[in-house]
Order: C-alpha cells, then sequence, then structure tokens
C-alpha cells in the first residue's frame, strides 16, 4: 500500500536526530535509520521519482528527502514553525505547496529542492479542507479557497492565479462555499477547448441567508469578472434541473467524466444528486424505487461516492442507523444519471467509509464485504454485525466466495485501515494481499488476521504469514515486504518474499531496533525496490523512519524470457475468459525469476482483445431485479425522449426489455444476443411518473371525507416537504383527544384523501408526537417510560429506542428532546435521575449523535440544553459540536441555587461558565440573548452573543428608562439585527412595551416602537409578513396614559415596510358590497383599519401570511380609531404586503394560501364562537374574485382548513365535526389547472409577472441597499406552480444611503440620531484593526459608522471611509506605491476640472435667458425686466460665467484631492466584505421559553384553557419566569 496524493490518513515522520547506514550484503536489504522527536504525518511521493516530503504537525515544518527516506533535511525556505498544511499538486508530478497562517505561502516546482513564497490574497479557510483546486490541463491554473475575517465575522473567499502563483493572486469570487475548475478531471471535457480552460463552477452562499439551503452554484467563464455590456460580474447558474436552477448546492465533486453537485433544502436531510457530462446539460440522478425494506433515498452524510470507473459511477448510500451502518451500492448507466441497486447490505463505519475496492489496473474486479445478519442489525441496533467478503469479476452482476485453499475467508478492508494508501492491490498486476480469517464471518483484526496473498487477481488465495502485518509491493510484485503489526514497540524484523508470497525469508532491523510499526509504504507506482518503514520505539526521541532497499538481492535485471503474459482472468483449463466483454493480459515477471524489473517509475500496460457478447454481458436495467434469473420490473420505466406526450395511459412505445449491457462492457454484438435483449412493446402507464399524463383540466373540486371517532379536538402535524425531496407525498400525521384521553395516531400521505393507523403505534403510553425541529422526515413518539418510536421516512417504516430515562416530570420544557440544525442524529434529551426510587430526582441532560444509542451525559441539575452551533454561522468559536446548557450552579436542589449559563465545544470534555445569575436564554438566527439578574438592583439586564462564547451586554438607548421589574421578549430576528420586546408596563390587564432594535451584533440597540401591546405572559402582538424582509405589524396600546387601573387597552394596529425603523397606520379600504366603513382615510391616528393580534388568537399555529404568497396578507379586523371586539371583525386581506387592503368576507373567516398563493380558500369556523356552515369560498386569482362551493349537505362545524406551510400544495383539508362525529374532507383542487406554469425572459410569453413589494416611506423604495423582485402568476394562466419554485426572482441594488449604516465599534446612537464615541471608551486601534486584517495595507480613521452587513448598495454615501487613510505597519513601502500619482495625473487633474468649468460656464451664458429658477408659458421676451437681466448685459454675463466656473471647479475638488490621497481601495473592499450577509432565516415567529406550562405543536388545537399551541421552533422567544412573585 502506497502513500497517495495529500494523505488523509495518518503517515507518520518527523525531525531528524540520527541516522545509521548499514552496509549490506547482496543477499540481504539494506537499512538507514533517522530518528525524529514528534509523529510525522501526511508523508508524500513526488510521481515518478524518490523524493519524499512529511509534515511535521508538532512543530509546524516539513521535512524532504530526494532518496527515498535515507536521508532528511528541513525545508529550510519556509520559516521554522510556518508549515501549516502540504498540499501535492494533482496533476504535476514536480509541484508541491507548503501553506502558512498566513497569506504568505511557499511554492515548488523542482520536486522540493527550492521553495518560493506567493500571496495568495487570504488566509486558508478553517471551514474546509480543500483549500487549493487544480486544473487538470494545466498546472499552472489554481483555485485558492480561503477566507476574509473582520473580528469574529468570518467569510470564505475564492482567490486563483494562471501563473502558478508567480504573481499574487486575484480575487475570484467573494461569499462563497468553493470552487473548481470544470476541467478538475484528466476525463472530463466541456466539448470546447475555451470552456476547458477557462470555466469555474462556485458555490455561492446567499448575500442575505447563512444557510446552505439559500446556496447556489454559479459558472463564469470570465474569472467573475464584470463585462464592457455591464458592471455585473459574468456568472450564470445552470440549470440543474433540467429547466431551471437549484437552491441549497452543499458540495461539488468531479468523478472521471462526470461532475457532481450535491443540494440539500429546510425540512429535509434527503439530497439531490445532479450530474453533468459538460456542464452544459445536466440530469437529476435517478435511484429506484423504494422496495421492501430498502428506502433508496440520499441523505446528508449518508452516501459515499466510491472508486468509479471510466463508463459508470458508483454510489454506497446508507440504509439504516449511523451507530450500526449497512448501505446499498449503487451503479449508474453510461451517462451517470440512472442507477440500479448493485449489491445489497454493504459494510460501512460511522465515518461513512465503506468495504469497497476494485483490484487495481483490472477493469471488472472488486472485493466488498456485506452483512450476513443484516436483519438482526435492523431490528436490533446493538447487535454486532457478521461481516463476510465477496468478490466480483463482472462488474458487480454477480459474485462469489472468497476461498483459500477450499476454505472460505473474510478480509479486513476500508472500514479497518492500517496502513496508508490502496487495501489490497496495488499496480503490480494481478497481485493482491489482505487480512483476514477463515470461518463463517470476519472476525478481530488482532486475535484471528493473518495474511493472505493472490497472484491471479482475488480468484485463488494462500496463507503467508501467520497474524496480521502491514504489507507493500515492490518492482510491480517483484518483491512483497510485510511487518508484523502489533500493539507495543515490540516488532524487530521485517519479511519478505520473492516468488508472489509463497516463500518468505526475515531480516533484522539494525541494531536490536524494536518498532510499533505505523506505516509501510513505497512509491505511488509499487515498480521501486525502496520502501519506508515507520514505527514508534519506547526511547527518545520516539519516531523512527526506516529506509529499506532491495537493490543488492539481485545483480540480474530481466530478459524476456524472464516474463510472462498473465491474463487477468482464466477458465479451469489455464485459457483465458472474458471479462467485460474482453480478455485482458499484462506482460509481468515469472514467479520464480531470479531478477529484478528495475523499471521503478513504469507503469504496467494492460492488453486487451473483444469477445462476442454473451448473457453475462447484460444486467438488469432501472427499476428492473433479478429473480430467478430473470429481470422483474419493480418500479416504473424509462421511457425515450417525446413519447406518451399526449396523455394517453394506454398509448404504447418501444422500451427496455429489462437488460441493458453492463456500463463500460465492450463485447461485440451478435444477431443472438441483440434479438434477446431488444426493446419490448410498453405501455405509457408504466413510465417515470406512475403513468399519469397531464389530462385536461376540469375546473372542479375533488373531495374526500373521511370520518373518525367523536374526538374534542384533532392534533395534527403537516411533514413538510424539502426541495431535494424525490418524493412528493404530502404527509399528516393526526391524533384525536377526547379531553384528556388520546386516540389512535392515523397517517396519511396523500394529504387526508386515505388514512391508516400504523400498529407499531398502537400504544395508549404515547404522550407527545415531536417533528424533528429541522428535518421533517422525521417523527418521534415520546411515551410515559423510556421507550421511544419513530420513523424517519416520513411514516413508511417505524423503529423505537431507549431514551437514557424517563421525561422529566417536573421539567418547564414542553419537549424532552433538543435538535441539531445540520446533523439528524444529534439529539440532546432532557430527563431526570433519582438516587432512590422517585425520590431525589434532578433534571439530567443527556446527548447522542447516532440517534438511537450512546447515550453520555451533558449535565446535571441542568434546566435545559440547546445545540448552538450550526454550519450558518461562520464564527471561529461557534463550533459546530457546541452546545449551550442553563444549569444550576451547585448539583442540589436547594432554593437559593442560583442557574449559570455553560458552553461546550467539545461534547463536555471542558465546559465554561458563560453568565452567572441567569434567568433564561434564547436563540434567534445567529444571536443568543441571555438575560441575567442583578440581585442587588433586582433588575434583569440582557447581554448577546454571536458566537456562544464572548457575551457583550446590551446596551438601551438614550432616555430609554424602564422600571425594576421588566421582562424581555425576543421576537423574530431574520435580518440580522436583534427585535428585542422590552415591558414597561406590568400591571394586570394594561401589560405593554417597547420593541427595540439592534445591530448587528446584539449588543446597541435603538427604539422601534413604544407600547407594544403584550399580554400577561409578555406574548406580543408582533407578526411579520412571511417571505418579505422588513414588513411586521404590531399593535400598540394607544391610550398608554389613561388613569383608570381597570380601563381597556385601546389598541391600533401599525405597520413598517423598512424593519422598524418607521411605522404607520394601516390605510382603510374602499366601500364594498358588504356595506360602508365609519370613516375613509390613508391611515391616521383617528381613522385607520385594525388587525386582530396574536394574544388574541385561538390557534397559535395560525399566521396572517404564508412563506410562498408573498405579498398576501389576511386578518380579521374593523375600520375606526381603535380596534373592536373580536366577535364583530370582519375578514380583510391584502395582497399588496400591506399598501391597501380590501374586506372580504363579512365576518371572521378563517383562510388557507396554496398554490404559492394562487388558490386561497375561506371558510367560517367556530374560532369566535358556535358557527356552522356547508360552503366555502375559494379563489383562483390571489383574492380578486371569489366563488362559493358547497362541500355538505348538512351544516357541520368546521374547526379549521389547513395546507402545507409553504403554501406548495394544491390540497387543502378541512377538520371539524358533524352530526356523526369528527371528520377530515380533502379538497383538491388540481382540476383548475393542466400543466406547470414556466418563466420566460420575454413578458409575452412567461406565465408570471415581475412583482416588487413598495416601501411608501422610503423614497426609491429600498432596503436594505436593493429593491426584490417577485414572481406571481398572471391571473389569466391555467397552469399551477412547481412545488420547487423560488419566488424570489432577483434583487436590483440601490444606492448608499444613511439606512445602510450603523453605528460602528465602541460608537452609540446620540439623541440627535448620529453616532457618536461612547464615553470613556475609544475607537478600535489601527494596531487592533490592521492585526485582524493582516492583509490590508491601510487602514481608514473610525468615523463611527460602518456598513450593515446585510445591505448590498454600491455607490452613494460611504461614511465608513470619508476619513484620512493610513498605512498599517509594515505596509509603508506598499501604501506609498498604491498612492503615488504621477506628475502627468496631477497635471490633468488639476486643469481638466477647470477646462469643463470654463466650458460649463460658457453654455450657461450662451443659453441663459434671463430666467432664474422659473419656467412661464406665453411670457414675452421683451419688457423692462427682460431688458435689465438680459443675457449680454455685463452684470448678469461674467457674473454667470464666473459662477457656473466656481460651482465646476468646487464640483471637481473631491476628484483632485481623490487622486492625490485616496485612490485604492482597502482590502476588505478588494474583498467585497461589506455586502456580506449573515443573518438568520429565524426559527419563526415565536418560542416561548421557560414556562412552566406543558405545550403541544403550533398545529395542535387548544387543549383546555390557557394551553397555547406553540413550539419552540416557530416562535418568538420569552426570557424571565412566569411562576415568580416578582417579575425580574
Amino acid at each position: 500500500m502506497r502513500a497517495r496524493g495529500a494523505l488523509q490518513v495518518a503517515a507518520f515522520l518527523a525531525s531528524a536526530l540520527w541516522a545509521i547506514p548499514l552496509q549490506a550484503k547482496n543477499d540481504r536489504p539494506s537499512f538507514h535509520t533517522k530518528a525524529f522527536e514528534n509523529i510525522p504525518k501526511n508523508l508524500n511521493y513526488f510521481p515518478d521519482s524518490d523524493v519524499v516530503l512529511f509534515q511535521d504537525v508538532d512543530d509546524n515544518n516539513v521535512f524532504r528527502s530526494e532518496d527515498s527516506g535515507v536521508t532528511w533535511e528541513r525545508v529550510r525556505d519556509v520559516p521554522d514553525g510556518k508549515a501549516w498544511m502540504l498540499y501535492m499538486h494533482q496533476f504535476d508530478p514536480k509541484r508541491a505547496y507548503i501553506l502558512t497562517e498566513g497569506t504568505r505561502h511557499y511554492r515548488t516546482s523542482d520536486r522540493g529542492k527550492t521553495w518560493l513564497s506567493f500571496d495568495s490574497g487570504a488566509e486558508m479557510s478553517m471551514f474546509r479542507p480543500d483549500i487549493l483546486q487544480f486544473h487538470a490541463s494545466d498546472p499552472d491554473r489554481i483555485i485558492f479557497n480561503g477566507m476574509a475575517c473582520q473580528g469574529i465575522f468570518c467569510q470564505e473567499v475564492a482567490m486563483y492565479t494562471l501563473d502558478g502563483f508567480k504573481s499574487p493572486a486575484k480575487t475570484l469570487r467573494t461569499n462563497t462555499d468553493g470552487c473548481w475548475w470544470a476541467k478538475s478531471s484528466e476525463l472530463f471535457t466541456t466539448g470546447s477547448e475555451d470552456l476547458d480552460r477557462n470555466r469555474i463552477l462556485c458555490i455561492a452562499r446567499d448575500a442575505f441567508s447563512p444557510f446552505k439551503q439559500d446556496q447556489r452554484l454559479v459558472v463564469s467563464d470570465n474569472f467573475f469578472k464584470s463585462t464592457s455590456e455591464s458592471k455585473d460580474i459574468q456568472e450564470f447558474e445552470p440549470n440543474l434541473d433540467t429547466d431551471k436552477p437549484v437552491q441549497g448546492v452543499v458540495n461539488v465533486a468531479a468523478v472521471k467524466k462526470w461532475i457532481l453537485v450535491a443540494t440539500t433544502s429546510v425540512n429535509t436531510d434527503e439530497m439531490a444528486l445532479f450530474i453533468t457530462g459538460d456542464t452544459k446539460k445536466w440530469h437529476r440522478a435517478v435511484f429506484p424505487t423504494p422496495r421492501d425494506s430498502h428506502d433508496h433515498r440520499v441523505f446528508q452524510e449518508a452516501y459515499t461516492v466510491l472508486e468509479s470507473t471510466n463508463y459508470s459511477i458508483q454510489i454506497d448510500v446508507m440504509t439504516t442507523r449511523p451507530s450500526n451502518p449497512m448501505g446499498i451500492l449503487f451503479t449508474s448507466n453510461s451517462n451517470g444519471t440512472f442507477f440500479t441497486e448493485n449489491i445489497e447490505h454493504t459494510n460501512r463505519n460511522r465515518h461513512g467509509h465503506v468495504d469497497f475496492e476494485k483490484i487495481s489496473g483490472i477493469q471488472g474486479i472488486f472485493l466488498v464485504n456485506k452483512v450476513a445478519n443484516w436483519e438482526e442489525i435492523e431490528q436490533k441496533p446493538g447487535s454486532r454485525k457478521k461481516v463476510v467478503t465477496e468478490i466480483t469479476f463482472d462488474d458487480g452482476r454477480t459474485f462469489e466466495d472468497v476461498t483459500a485453499e477450499g476454505k472460505r475467508i473474510h478480509l479486513h478492508s476500508v472500514t479497518e485501515l492500517n496502513n496508508v494508501g490502496r487495501v489490497f492491490s496495488s499496480p503490480a498486476p494481478g497481485l493482491v494481499m489482505a487480512i483476514g480469517n477463515t470461518g463463517d464471518y470476519l472476525k478481530d483484526y488482532w486475535e484471528d488476521g493473518n495474511l493472505y496473498v493472490s497472484d491471479d487477481a482475488g480468484k485463488t488465495w494462500i496463507k503467508a504469514l501467520d497474524g496480521p502485518h502491514k504489507y507493500e509491493f515492490g518492482d510491480q510484485g517483484s518483491i512483497l515486504v510485510a511487518v508484523r503489526d502489533s500493539k507495543e514497540p515490540d516488532v524487530d524484523e521485517i519479511n519478505y518474499s520473492l516468488d508472489h508470497g509463497l516463500t518468505w525469508k526475515q531480516e533484522k532491523l539494525p541494531d536490536g531496533l524494536k518498532i510499533q510499526p505505523y506505516i509501510l509504504t513505497t512509491t505511488q507506482e509499487s515498480a521501486s525496490l525502496k520502501f519506508i518503514l515507520i514505527g514508534r520505539t519506547k526511547k527518545d526521541p520516539q519516531w523512527q523512519v526506516i529506509a529499506i532497499d532491495f537493490e543488492g538481492l539481485h545483480e540480474a535485471t530481466c530478459k524476456d524470457s524472464d516474463m510472462e503474459e498473465w491474463f487477468a482472468r482464466v477458465d479451469k483449463d489455464g485459457k483465458p475468459t472474458c471479462l467485460m466483454g474482453h480478455t485482458q493480459s499484462f506482460r509481468r515477471r515469472k514467479k520464480k525469476a531470479e531478477c529484478f524489473l528495475k523499471q521503478p517509475f513504469k507503469h504496467p500496460e494492460p492488453q486487451t482483445k473483444n469477445c462476442d457478447c454473451t448473457d453475462l454481458d447484460y444486467e438488469c436495467d432501472f427499476n428492473f431485479v433479478r429473480e430467478d434469473g430473470k429481470c422483474i420490473a419493480k418500479g416504473p420505466v424509462i421511457p425515450p425522449e417525446g413519447v406518451c406526450r399526449d396523455g394517453k395511459p394506454d398509448a404504447t412505445f418501444k422500451g427496455t426489455s429489462g437488460y441493458r449491457k453492463i456500463p463500460g462492457n465492450t463485447c461485440k454484438p451478435t444477431k443472438e444476443m441483440d434479438e434477446k435483449y431488444k426493446d419490448v412493446e410498453r405501455k405509457c402507464s408504466e413510465i417515470v411518473g406512475g403513468g399519469k399524463p397531464s389530462v385536461p383540466a376540469t375546473d372542479k373540486i375533488e373531495q374526500t371525507q373521511k370520518a373518525f371517532s367523536d374526538y374534542d379536538f384533532l392534533e395534527k402535524h403537516y411533514l413538510e416537504r424539502g426541495d431535494s425531496s424525490s418524493s412528493n407525498d404530502e404527509t399528516v400525521i393526526l391524533r384525536g383527544w377526547k379531553g384528556n384521553k388520546p386516540g389512535r395516531i392515523h397517517i396519511t400521505n396523500d394529504h387526508g384523501k386515505t388514512w391508516h393507523a400504523p400498529k407499531e403505534l398502537d400504544d395508549d403510553d404515547i404522550t407527545t408526537i415531536i417533528p424533528h425541529q429541522y428535518f421533517k422526515d422525521m417523527v418521534f413518539f415520546i411515551t410515559k417510560g423510556k421507550t421511544v418510536y419513530y420513523t424517519a421516512d416520513r411514516g413508511r417504516t417505524f423503529h423505537s429506542f431507549k431514551a437514557p430515562s424517563k421525561p422529566g416530570d417536573k421539567s418547564p420544557l414542553p419537549y424532552p428532546l433538543a435538535f441539531h440544525p445540520d446533523k439528524k442524529d444529534w439529539l440532546i434529551w432532557m430527563g431526570e435521575k433519582c438516587d432512590r426510587d422517585d425520590e431525589d430526582c434532578y433534571p439530567v441532560a443527556w446527548y447522542t449523535k447516532y440517534r438511537d444509542e450512546d447515550w453520555r451525559i451533558a449535565g446535571r441539575y441542568v434546566q435545559r440544553c440547546e445545540f448552538t452551533g450550526s454550519s450558518a454561522y461562520k464564527y471561529p468559536n461557534r463550533k459546530e459540536e457546541q452546545i449551550l446548557c442553563l444549569k444550576h450552579e451547585r448539583e442540589d436542589n436547594s432554593r437559593d441555587n442560583p442557574l449559570v449559563l455553560v458552553s461546550s465545544n467539545d461534547w463536555f470534555e471542558t465546559e465554561h461558565i458563560r453568565s452567572k445569575n441567569v434567568k433564561d436564554f434564547a436563540t434567534m438566527a445567529e444571536f443568543i440573548v441571555v438575560a441575567t439578574e442583578d440581585t442587588v438592583n433586582k433588575t434583569l439586564e440582557a447581554s448577546a452573543s454571536l458566537d456562544g462564547t464572548i457575551f457583550a451586554e446590551a446596551k438601551f438607548p438614550y432616555g430609554f428608562n424602564v422600571p425594576h421589574q421588566h421582562a424581555y421578549t425576543v421576537l423574530d430576528s431574520s435580518t440580522h439585527a436583534v427585535n428585542l420586546f422590552v415591558a414597561t408596563e406590568l400591571a394586570e390587564g394594561r401589560t405593554r412595551g417597547t420593541i427595540l432594535k439592534s445591530n448587528s451584533n446584539g449588543t446597541s440597540y435603538v427604539v422601534s416602537i413604544h407600547d407594544v401591546n403584550c399580554n400577561d405572559e409578555f406574548y406580543v402582538d408582533f407578526e411579520k409578513m412571511l417571505g418579505l424582509e422588513g414588513v411586521a405589524l404590531v399593535n400598540i396600546v394607544a391610550n398608554p396614559d389613561e388613569k383608570k387601573s381597570n380601563a381597556p387597552k385601546k389598541l391600533q394596529t401599525k405597520i413598517t415596510h423598512n424593519d422598524g425603523a418607521r411605522w404607520a397606520y394601516l390605510p382603510t379600504p374602499a366601500h364594498d358590497e358588504f356595506g360602508r366603513f365609519p370613516c375613509q382615510s390613508q391611515g391616521n391616528e383617528k381613522c385607520a383599519l385594525h388587525i386582530h393580534g396574536y394574544t388574541e388568537r385561538k390557534d397559535r399555529g395560525k399566521t396572517y401570511s404564508s412563506q410562498g404568497a408573498v405579498g398576501l396578507m389576511f386578518g380579521w379586523g374593523n375600520v375606526g380609531d381603535s380596534l373592536g371586539h373580536i366577535g364583530d371583525a370582519d375578514t380583510f386581506m391584502t395582497a399588496d404586503a400591506g399598501i391597501t387592503w380590501r374586506r372580504v368576507k363579512k365576518g371572521q373567516w378563517t383562510w388557507a394560501m396554496g398554490d404559492l398563493g394562487s388558490i386561497i380558500v375561506l371558510v367560517e369556523t367556530t374560532t369566535t364562537g358556535p358557527k356552522k356552515t356547508k360552503t366555502l369560498s375559494y379563489s383562483l386569482d390571489q383574492g380578486a374574485t371569489w366563488h362559493d362551493y358547497q362541500f355538505s349537505s348538512e351544516e357541520v362545524e368546521v374547526w379549521d382548513v389547513t395546507t402545507l406551510r409553504s403554501g406548495s400544495s394544491r390540497n387543502f383539508l378541512l377538520w371539524g365535526r358533524d352530526s356523526k362525529g369528527t371528520f377530515t374532507i380533502n379538497l383538491d383542487f388540481s382540476g383548475f389547472s393542466e400543466r406547470v406554469c414556466k418563466h420566460d425572459d420575454d413578458p409575452k410569453k412567461s406565465d408570471y409577472y415581475l412583482w416588487s413589494p413598495k416601501h411608501p416611506l422610503q423614497p426609491d423604495g429600498c432596503l436594505f441597499g436593493h429593491i426584490s423582485q417577485y414572481l406571481r402568476k398572471k391571473a389569466d394562466r391555467k397552469c399551477y406552480n412547481d412545488f420547487k419554485l423560488q419566488p424570489l426572482y432577483g434583487k436590483l441594488n440601490c444606492t448608499c444611503t444613511r439606512e445602510d449604516f450603523e453605528c460602528d465599534y465602541n460608537y452609540e446612537l446620540d439623541p440627535f440620531g448620529q453616532c457618536k464615541l461612547v464615553k470613556g471608551l475609544k475607537p478600535k486601534s489601527p494596531e487592533v484593526w490592521c492585526a485582524e486584517h493582516p492583509d490590508a495595507i491601510e487602514y481608514h480613521e473610525p468615523t463611527g459608522y460602518r456598513r450593515i452587513p446585510l445591505t448590498t448598495c454600491s455607490g452613494g454615501l460611504a461614511l465608513d471611509t470619508e476619513s484620512p487613510v493610513h498605512p498599517c505597519a509594515g505596509h509603508e513601502k506598499e501604501f506609498e506605491r498604491a498612492h503615488a500619482t504621477s506628475p502627468v495625473a496631477i497635471f490633468f487633474a488639476v486643469t481638466i476640472p477647470f477646462a469643463i468649468a470654463f466650458a460649463a460656464g460658457w453654455y450657461v451664458w450662451r443659453n441663459w435667458n434671463g430666467k432664474f429658477g422659473q419656467i412661464r408659458l406665453g411670457e414675452p421676451n421683451g419688457g423692462p425686466s427682460g431688458a435689465v437681466f438680459d443675457s449680454d448685459r455685463p452684470w448678469v454675463k461674467y457674473p454667470v460665467i464666473a459662477l457656473s466656473a466656481v460651482v465646476a471647479v468646487i464640483g471637481a475638488m473631491p476628484l483632485v484631492v481623490g487622486a492625490l490621497w485616496r485612490s485604492a481601495k482597502g482590502y476588505t473592499e478588494r474583498l467585497g466584505l461589506g455586502g456580506r450577509g449573515y443573518y438568520g432565516g429565524g426559527r419563526g415567529r415565536w418560542s416561548r421559553l421557560g414556562g412552566t406550562r406543558r405545550f403541544t405543536t403550533r398545529d395542535s388545537f387548544a387543549r383546555g384553557s390557557g394551553d397555547y399551541a406553540i413550539i419552540p421552533d416557530d416562535e418568538g422567544e420569552l426570557l424571565g419566569e412566569d411562576d415568580s412573585d416578582e417579575e425580574v
């Protein structure tokens, strides 16, 4: 086994101390040893040479040997201790790179003999391992994936070079998640030389969202530069999904002649794989239809792209629990699109490694380990796998046992790596070695493992040596070397064989040296006679590097007579047989020949000859499975292009016979085989898509009713799909309740058309249903005891596990589970432990990384814990593993035991106290907000953090005073600022407060709006419009100073369109067919529309708006001077984000929006009182017109109407009760459309128009530096929106204004709205700023302002840089060069403005007709006044010229000054950090924290007074205690 490329596995070497060369006799190998202090890693041979490099990661140095490890020297051209990463060039055998912490790195182009420094322009990214990306055809073209940081804010950037870093790298693109050359593989081509040379693919992070679900794939052919036609950079999004781009791109990989792109989406961890052979035409990878226990979906961190061939891609997909994983291996067709199941129950480990390896250099042969007791593993997670080894000689069509001397053997493979490089084989033709054992299954490596050898590519094996060994191949298989493996440094000899492992000789290590072997390796070609053995000794220095040379064993060089023609496969008579349609042979040394090839860098070349096709050259096609020797259909077939488009299911076409030639098979066609496997006649009903071609619209609603027992209410949970989901189900979980007694759990996968009750969930002890907060395919069913049931595939199958304890009876949390936003299987369980039976109990938090086992304690006496690490937030100290816990300071149950906030980044190996005397903490978007008690003043104080490590005190604005008793509520913070509600009045029935808005790090606040209404539990009348930035509604208390304590609140509604900067009353609707309103206005204190808010809702799960129906909003309200009683309210809606409103129904009708707002359903419900109805109303044009529909023959109670919260479905559910009991009614609106809507750049052809929300209080309509454009379906188009349609079409950037800046570090707003330095504090020092930006050559004097990270504005005001600029220390010469101005430039900068000024003045004089600032039509030119101010009068002529000239010169002066002292951009501007966006999408609107009541999900109905339907992931967060006598 060899070290290949930049080794991911440890290759252990370190700094040299001593060497002992031993002169070998002619019949012995020679040894040279070298001792090192530190463990050596990342050992790499330069291809086709004896030059080796390794890295000492402890001292950060790189060492080099030019004689296969005999002598070593530290690379002196790199400063001592600066080598952080060693990188080998992937396509140039002479180049390598040493990367440092900064931007000054080192390169070699002569195999490390000399190293030159280069400037990367950015630091190495700490968020990714693949820093350098190489061009497969031009070694000088390299992409550097780095990062740029401002304090704790870091952004990934990509740099590039076209000259191998001979000159400093240039910026490729900012805000990336990796960039790659299209030509990243020697086999890949775009089909164009120019595109092969220049095309680059980048994953672009969204400027407004840090979440991976919003990342896009962008392509550029000019390095993302602007063009002469446009200032915008040249990039485009390829149509990954056939005819449209796809969001959520998380990875790009080059595999042979293909490029794979993996995407994800919200609500699921299922991934979509898109594949291209030229970057022009893309296809989604299609896997077979799930069957039996097989789930063929591809999940995050649950698939592995294996070593593939030139003709197919091989992927192993995990199908079981991650704690004891197994998989299914799939092989693609020749274009990489359709995958067929190849091997079931493959053995995997937790790291995603799969026991699969091809025999090097020989087509169609590979070894695989399978799990024999797979049924037991699926049913009992803790069972031990029984692993067996099989081999295939026809690329996976058939498999056979691996045998040695008539006995079956099983081999340790990739999941148990004990060396570097390939596990079994090398380029040595046909030679294979492995550690294994005989018996029924694979046993322990150390106790039962022996060395086995095969010289016929794995067909037959012999036992070579007892015990486990590390092994290597040399001289193209002429010599085999093995070293006994050991756990202790007790190995003092090596073994070698010169006859393919038949006989072995031993050789002692020099001077009685004993080692614990770590690595045995040789050159990449396995053609050398030199090896390197690395091991650890008991003595210091511990690490020994031993160079072994077999050059002296034989002086003879092999002749032609010493060679044989070896065939990869032969029959029992020794005759060559066909493999993959051809015979394959190699020239190799005979087993007994006493010679060496001595061709150290030559690769063996195979000879092939094609054979006639036979049955063995065919396999089952896509969605066909072999049963009893025949390929049987197990799913729909793939039709040829263009067939079955007329919508007739009985129409036929010529389709697959169920067989296909194995991809890569080169057999010669025969008439017999062509006839046998020719296409057959098939019906259109058999095709992919389930045989449901589009049919003409019926313009009718299809209705399906389901009756249930008579329940008091129905608990329901919608499992939202993600855009990357391969399924099209609409799954809902239902459970009825009669009082406090639950009914059976029912599940539907078709939105209520059919229901079934899973027998696995027929358990009366199930108390709570908890959908995974982030991955909606997974749902947990909690019982009273330790048993937890769950489904990971949307209710298709169910499993169970034992929790570490029962849920805590006294826990303040609604649920015992907490979830990680990126890792589906990382869970936190909140339970309790009791020292005695049900006595002396205390709360305990456990965590697991494996979903259902290996629970470990996170803390005792813990109130709650939460995962705060996320891939979305790229702060150095906010690791993915970060957990925050609220726990008691001491481990006891005493009442005076205060709470502290602790954090851990290493699974509680260590933990740190972040805050003391904590009342609660809340997370919203990227912010972590903590409420702590001032025990002296009895007040509540707030602090915030972005990285979970540093918490800064929240600074409230000047003049904002709050009483000593107050509470905080964290509202939706999805625009990179905290919206913090601070209660200012706590009297019962009079509660209200102020909403404060923070700066981008959550510490400095300004008042957004006063006197906002809340209830006595401090839930707030605050509602954001989903899908839009900056639009929200609040209800304010208009009579805050009312002296009567029992006077009711007078509530008024206000709206903001600029994220709380300004608020306005709602305009009144026009008079309508329902009657006249009491007043009309554009919205003022005395007359406006007022809407009932969050605090009055019975069902807290209802929202005014829908994420998919952008700009649409509904509410119950009235017109007048204040909000009336909810029973007197009417139903209103807006279609333009609150600019105008109209009344759509008299009374209170509840709503649901589907098809992204194209379908709206309204129905009267029992929400505000007992009502019955049998009709509903619906609109197909976003509320412009309405139609009635009778859904029942009798009047019934309707409790609710629902659909997918994303608003993408065309199905709705009515929930209610009739005379027979509880029911659901599915309403299917699919009959109103017959095709998918299409967007076209031609507005006439497009089914959509572009709509932009208006911001009436913003003169330019801009928010956060841009105007957003959304797609809206035209009302007259008979089509439906694609489930995966993204309504946001684009953003137009605006000119920068004051609103695009916030106060800088240590500055805050003064009473006049200006940023002033906080008294007693200093601005950030130049030294600190330059240290944080090590590659910047200059800094600006602090102005008090900085750009808000969310803004995308360009040009206009530049409040952050309108100050003098100075050089950073050490960059003075670069600064002078950057700002130097030539005399010629100064001459033109001074004279040209004066020339322009004179010309402008002359033009004004010639064209001025005696009119200053006025234009009057019909006024005569003559008259006294015209004569006095005639343009030829000298007192007019020359002052006008002079005045014009002065204005022109003054206008030009900034250009002159700019040319002299500010001509260069700063480093952060060059990297584009000003427009960085790190806000989070939030977790919805509210999230109740610290409450003492039990809660169900937001989709639930209240089970009695006071029990609201609230879920932590979807709500704002309340800080403070509900049950204390005094609110603090």
